[in-house]
């Protein structure tokens, strides 16, 4: 039998059903600086907007910032601050959560 993997974020309808944490809810934190639909590049155009990175780089970049193994250009500490205050499955819902805008 051919197994396939899927991410969950693919399964799902909606980051809130799968995770128990709703995206939603959780990305107006990043809205500041990435825009309402994750639509706004930042620092003049060096970070792109999120919801133009693929769903798997974004979400090892995020996990990187938290882990504070990640700084791309000059953000690992204001990244790590940002995402200091998410668990695993919170991350997973805002990275789902941009992948349905």
């Amino acid at each position: 039998m051919k197994k396939i993997a899927l991410s969950a974020a693919a399964l799902c309808v909606t980051a809130s059903v799968c995770f128990g944490a709703d995206g939603a809810k959780l990305f107006k934190s990043c809205v500041a600086c990435h825009g309402a639909a994750a639509e706004k590049p930042y620092l003049g155009g060096k970070v792109p907007a999120l919801k133009s990175i693929a769903s798997a780089e974004r979400l090892e970049s995020l996990k990187g910032y938290k882990a504070g193994t990640l700084n791309k250009n000059g953000q690992g500490g204001i990244m790590k601050a940002q995402m200091a205050k998410f668990s695993e499955e919170d991350i997973a819902a805002i990275n789902a959560y941009i992948d349905s805008l």
